[in-house]
């Protein structure tokens, strides 16, 4: 089991116990990344907001049940991306899935971490594409390809890491990678009007 320092060892204790503020102070370091990957997987800000709210319901009816065998934050981002995972099978079962879906946040569009002071604003409208782009494609992969892209290529956790998170063997996951990287790269291809070559060198 993980060695945790004592302040989250404590929070831990009495989170199991019922202790709302233990809980919330447990998880306040958990919430960007969680609605990140939420963010990322499923490609709009609303459904993020609502994986958010039901990943940290989860986890407080669950707590009890955590041993220790991973650190909590890996835990809590094996939950995160499990509910996103429901919630495609969920849109693809009901024929919900949009690839026109405009991508937001709650602090802004996701144009805003292109931008860039030295950019004319033809560019940053071009960069701006290139981004949506890259969702829709990210959005039209295969589930199990989709969550290892977000986690590895735009989230940046290792091949261990992601290992852990998704309880499967390392080289499973770097195999997983690898098919995920020559799919969107064929998919971006497809769009290249959109965007240079090395854009998608992978």
């Amino acid at each position: 089991p993980v060695s945790f320092d004592i302040s989250e060892r404590e929070l831990l204790q009495k989170a199991k116990q019922g202790d709302i503020e233990a809980f919330e102070a447990l998880i306040q370091g958990c919430q960007k990344m969680v609605y990140n990957i939420a963010l990322r997987i499923l490609g709009n800000g609303d459904d993020a907001n609502e994986v958010v709210q039901e990943v940290f319901i989860r986890i407080f009816k669950s707590i009890k049940d955590f041993k220790g065998n991973s650190s909590f934050s890996t835990w809590v981002y094996r939950i995160t991306t499990n509910i996103c995972l429901d919630e495609l099978r969920r849109r693809k079962k009901n024929n919900t899935l949009s690839l026109d879906k405009d991508i937001r946040t709650e602090h802004g569009d996701i144009n805003r971490q292109v931008e860039d002071s030295n950019l004319t604003p033809e560019e940053v409208l071009e960069k701006g594409e290139v981004i949506k782009a890259v969702q829709e494609a990210i959005n039209s992969l295969p589930d199990e390809y989709r969550v290892v892209i977000v986690l590895r290529d735009i989230q940046g956790y290792t091949y261990d890491e992601i290992a852990k998170i998704l309880g499967c063997p390392q080289g499973t996951i770097k195999s997983r990678i690898n098919r995920a990287r020559h799919a969107l790269r064929s998919i971006l291809i497809n769009k290249r009007e959109l965007f240079s070559k090395d854009f998608v060198n992978y």
